[in-house]
């Protein structure tokens, strides 16, 4: 069986059951994972767990419709507080791991978007939140540095929601054997899954050998690393584990990679039908954004 990635060496910058995921993903690759968890994930600074605190009193008195939630870490982070939902309060989840993640803490989820695991693609598939439905109040328990995608969009709906902070994002120190091993290229290539993963990535092995490949998950991750100065060689066609480690066989292999597309055209077609209906019945134009098929690196809490 052709195996283009056998023998090597391939970080991974995640812990965790996520990470023992993708380490598994490599060896099924014939490959060798190295799991170096770059980032964790630490509780809100003190103002950030008041209103959490506040907004979860709300939350298991029955105030909110729904509660949105686009992390497994989210989900982590309510079974950690205990968190009570109301029968009657729904749960909306970003991706199939994040709905996988409620499941096994003991929710349930009532909606997952089935083409894009993002904040867009929420927006551009829940039908309670869609335009021209009556308003529903949505609890969001997001990161420090989470993009405002799902809040401006619900309130451009006319949607009400509570955006909240229920963990920070913070680097962790790789140990000096996983940057010896970098530093000689003892690695052939490291997967860069978000945008603070590829921060971390500059800030603790740059300059990176041209020998190492660098692949990321999608393109808005392949934006940020690169305008942090890192070169990015493959780039996944679609936001899985599967399709990072496609995109490497390509390289390995020694043949061109498919252009990766960062529109969903069947959201774009589908747009493009609501904004020609809305200026024939003389209504206002649409402005949701058009999902892309990864989320790159959150604004810090001052761009916001």
């Amino acid at each position: 069986m052709d195996a283009p990635l056998k023998g090597w060496k391939i970080l991974v910058p995640r812990g965790g059951v996520w990470g023992g995921d993708v380490a598994e993903a490599v060896r099924a690759r014939s490959a060798f994972p190295i799991t170096a968890p770059l980032i964790n994930f630490a509780s809100p600074n003190e103002d950030d767990s008041r209103l959490l605190s506040e907004k979860i009193r709300l939350l298991e008195s029955g105030h909110y419709n729904w509660i949105a939630v686009t992390s497994a870490t989210a989900a982590d982070v309510m079974h950690s507080l205990g968190v009570k939902v109301p029968d009657h309060t729904l749960i909306a989840a970003v991706g199939e791991t994040t709905a996988a993640s409620l499941t096994t803490a003991g929710y349930r989820v009532d909606f997952v978007p089935t083409h894009d695991n993002s904040a867009k693609g929420l927006l551009l598939e829940w039908a309670e939140a869609a335009r021209h439905q009556p308003p529903i109040s949505v609890l969001w328990l997001r990161s420090e540095v989470a993009r405002p995608t799902l809040a401006e969009g619900l309130a451009r709906r006319g949607h009400l929601v509570d955006s909240v902070v229920a963990y920070r994002t913070v680097g962790v120190p790789a140990a000096e054997s996983i940057q010896y091993d970098i530093r000689n290229s003892r690695i052939r290539a490291i997967l860069v899954t978000s945008g603070s993963v590829a921060e971390q990535v500059h800030k603790q092995f740059s300059p990176i050998p041209d020998e190492i490949y660098i692949a990321a998950i999608g393109p808005r991750t392949a934006k940020d690393a690169r305008q942090l100065g890192l070169r990015v060689d493959a780039v996944a066609k679609q936001r899985s584990v599967a399709s990072l480690l496609d995109g490497l066989e390509w390289l390995a292999s020694g043949s061109d990679m498919p252009v990766t597309e960062a529109i969903d055209l069947k959201a774009l077609r589908a747009f493009e039908a609501l904004v020609l209906q809305a200026e024939q019945e003389n209504l206002p134009v649409p402005k949701e954004d058009i999902p892309a098929l990864d989320e790159g690196r959150g604004q810090t809490p001052g761009d916001r």
